[in-house]
């Protein structure tokens, strides 16, 4: 069997830019009540997720939530009410792997959209990106494991002595850790973290010798979840870091060399406004503001770019014109485009919406 390596598409392929027309929100109105994912969509409290397969809606197994590979787009939906509330409130994200085709998130971001509409326009709409998910996202998981494909990729549709192997790399603090699958070389190790060698019936972690307490509990657990889930038919074993040591079939799996995935950017952290208007007749954007950004900047006749450097929101006002309003998400999806941070996640709300990350930008 011969393996390639994955194709990074370029995010420029996107045809998120075909959102907004007339047409094309009657069609995602009607294809909405048509739709079979969206039949138990938001009916109560909690967090549901689809995967796009071959442009379709697929339902994502609970016991994987969580897990995502880097070659699939998702839909995330989080159904919560307030304190004292009945209302049914919400947060609708797609996710997108970094090997995830144009066609893939493309239909992600559509059915976001359409999903939207499902909810009478009531949630406050998220795009993620692989490497960069907001805090929010993140705040819905233990913790996030990448790995490396597409989802049929995984254990369950293969047989154990036909599993390739694969290492999963475990970085955090006590706020959170974040496992994602790495390539297996041995000059990528880095001593200050926890990886776990996956075999399929045989899991070694490796503890650095600068891991810290987080971090070596989330491998245990991970391994022991990873145990029930293949029946308790594979061995374990703990393994830490011992220079004077490398006969371990840990070290044997690994190759000498290879390729660490560098989606990192570097970017002025000033924070920007635009206001996106079409007064004149055309839409137009233009910088507002720099630096340190207030309510008072915003008003409620235009839509309004508020580039962090770290996320991206749109905000929405009440008495936008509606091309100013249908547009929010290809708005700051072709603007990011133009910047050095195009992986930034972005989060798309109206003015009477609350979030509570745009409020600590804001306060920032």
């Amino acid at each position: 069997m011969v393996f390639r390596k994955q194709q990074q598409y370029s995010w420029k392929d996107s045809n998120l830019a075909q959102f907004g027309s007339d047409t094309e929100r009657l069609v995602k109105k009607d294809a909405a009540k048509f739709e079979p994912a969206w039949s138990t969509a938001g009916q109560t409290c909690g967090l549901q997720i689809w995967r796009i397969v071959n442009w379709k809606v697929t339902t994502w197994p609970r016991e994987d939530y969580g897990k995502f590979y880097d070659g699939d787009s998702y839909i995330i939906l989080n159904t919560y009410k307030k304190r004292r509330s009945m209302e049914l409130l919400y947060d609708v994200h797609f996710w997108i792997g970094m090997y995830s085709t144009p066609d893939e998130y493309g239909t992600a971001a559509y059915k976001t959209v359409e999903l939207d509409m499902y909810l009478d326009d009531i949630p406050i709409q998220h795009r993620e990106v692989q490497g960069h998910e907001s805090e929010l996202f993140k705040s819905y998981f233990e913790s996030i494991t990448i790995l490396k494909g597409g989802a049929d990729s995984g254990f369950r549709h293969v047989q154990p002595d036909e599993y390739t192997p694969r290492l999963l790399h475990f970085h955090g603090d006590r706020k959170g850790v974040v496992v994602k699958e790495v390539p297996r070389c041995k000059t990528l190790l880095d001593n200050t973290d926890v990886y776990i060698l996956d075999l399929g019936l045989k899991l070694i972690q490796w503890n650095g010798s600068g891991s810290n307490k987080e971090e070596r509990i989330k491998g245990l657990r991970y391994l022991k979840n990873l145990q029930d889930e293949r029946g308790g038919k594979c061995r374990t074993e703990t393994l830490d870091e011992n220079p004077r040591d490398t006969r371990n079939e840990f070290y044997a799996a690994l190759t000498e060399d290879g390729d660490a995935d560098d989606n990192t950017v570097t970017v002025d952290k000033t924070k920007e406004l635009y206001r996106l208007s079409d007064a004149s007749g055309s839409m137009e954007m233009t910088l507002e503001k720099s630096g340190k950004i207030d309510m008072e900047d915003f008003d409620s006749e235009d839509v309004f770019i508020f580039d962090t450097k770290e996320s991206v929101f749109v905000w929405i006002g009440e008495q936008t014109t509606r091309q100013e309003k249908r547009n929010a998400m290809s708005y700051a999806h072709d603007y990011l485009m133009k910047t050095d941070h195009p992986f930034v996640p972005i989060c798309c709300l109206s003015e009477n919406k609350c979030s509570e990350a745009f409020n600590m930008a804001i306060a920032a």
